[in-house]
């Protein structure tokens, strides 16, 4: 499976090729989110989080799901009480996802409309909107600091957060990180990660250990950086006394997680595999049942692409009913 992640026009000449393969429909998206945030926050009932545990897990009979090792998040967890729907990209890139096709007025309008959608698709989990912004982008060119990524302002991730604000969204925030480590690149962003809305990505795919340029070849992260982030993430969560951090890994094949038997769990970081391979339904669905489903870590996620996903025969999107109906289901839904 093929997966084009964008193309840098304004600020630097790079290309990426990648290989991928309870309650009723809430009035807005506003009072929505206000909502479950305050019930997540009331203290921890584990019984029900057991019980939505089984119900995400859609009657799964690999035995894998829900996942026994398991462990009880901090009050004010946002899974699996709610349903993350978060349109991805860059705000420089039209070509990187949604977040940067639109202007930002038309693009929150299509992300409320998904968010209505998923709602009625299933009326049982509330679900909360996000804005996934790439703020560390990998480069075919070495650049300046040659570690072939490119690093954005601080101006653009405050346009991302204060767009957030007015549909009461999550933030992720998500990197790239060519030829540096995450090691490198996470401490930047500790001033916005230390804020109670704002979550953590990565993406392997442009983790280039093996010193390829971006775009010629798959990346990679072993479980040791994955533990890595959930650790220093764990420690902001404590230390700033926050409600748990949400944190995504994207993958589509096997190596782009090496390890991942050995990935820790945290009671301050809730963790999402998310698939995010492109192309026709079965393709997806057989990328999402190998390498998300079959190597189970807590939650999972699931990539939609407006454009990728329709290229070839049978030309359409999975709808979020056959989305719904995966196993296990998925918790956290990102639009490209």
């Amino acid at each position: 499976m093929k997966k084009v992640t964008g193309v840098f026009a304004l600020l630097a000449i790079s290309f990426f090729i990648g290989f991928a393969n309870t309650a009723s429909a809430r009035l807005s998206v506003s009072k929505n989110y206000k909502d479950t945030s305050l019930k997540s926050v009331a203290a921890f009932d584990t019984l029900r989080y057991d019980s939505l545990m089984k119900r995400l897990a859609n009657g799964d009979k690999t035995g894998k799901w829900p996942v026994k090792k398991d462990v009880y998040p901090l009050p004010g967890a946002v899974l699996p009480f709610n349903r993350i729907i978060a349109y991805y990209g860059n705000m420089y890139s039209k070509n990187m996802g949604v977040l940067g096709q639109y202007p930002p007025k038309e693009m929150i309008a299509k992300l409320k409309s998904e968010v209505k959608a998923w709602a009625a698709a299933d009326t049982l989990t509330p679900v909360v909107p996000a804005l996934h912004y790439i703020c560390v982008t990998a480069q075919a060119d070495a650049g300046r600091n040659g570690l072939h990524n490119l690093r954005m302002p601080f101006s653009e991730i405050d346009k991302v957060i204060e767009m957030a604000k007015g549909i009461n969204a999550l933030v992720f925030l998500d990197i790239q990180v060519g030829f540096s480590t995450v090691q490198k690149e996470l401490p930047l962003l500790e001033k916005y990660l230390k804020m109670p809305n704002v979550h953590f990505g990565i993406d392997p795919e442009f983790s280039m250990k093996e010193g390829s340029v971006p775009g010629k070849r798959i990346g990679t992260f072993d479980a040791d950086d994955i533990n890595y982030v959930s650790g220093y993430l764990a420690g902001l969560v404590k230390k700033n006394n926050l409600p748990p951090k949400i944190f995504v890994v994207h993958r589509f094949t096997k190596r782009m997680v090496t390890n991942y038997k050995d990935i820790k769990l945290r009671n301050e970081v809730q963790f999402v595999m998310d698939m995010d391979g492109w192309g026709g339904p079965d393709l997806k669905k057989g990328t999402y049942k190998y390498f998300v489903a079959g190597e189970p870590v807590q939650f999972t996620g699931f990539k939609l692409f407006y454009k990728n996903d329709i290229k070839n025969v049978p030309h359409r999107m999975l709808t979020p009913k056959e989305v719904l109906d995966l196993k296990p289901s998925p918790v956290y839904i990102q639009y490209q």
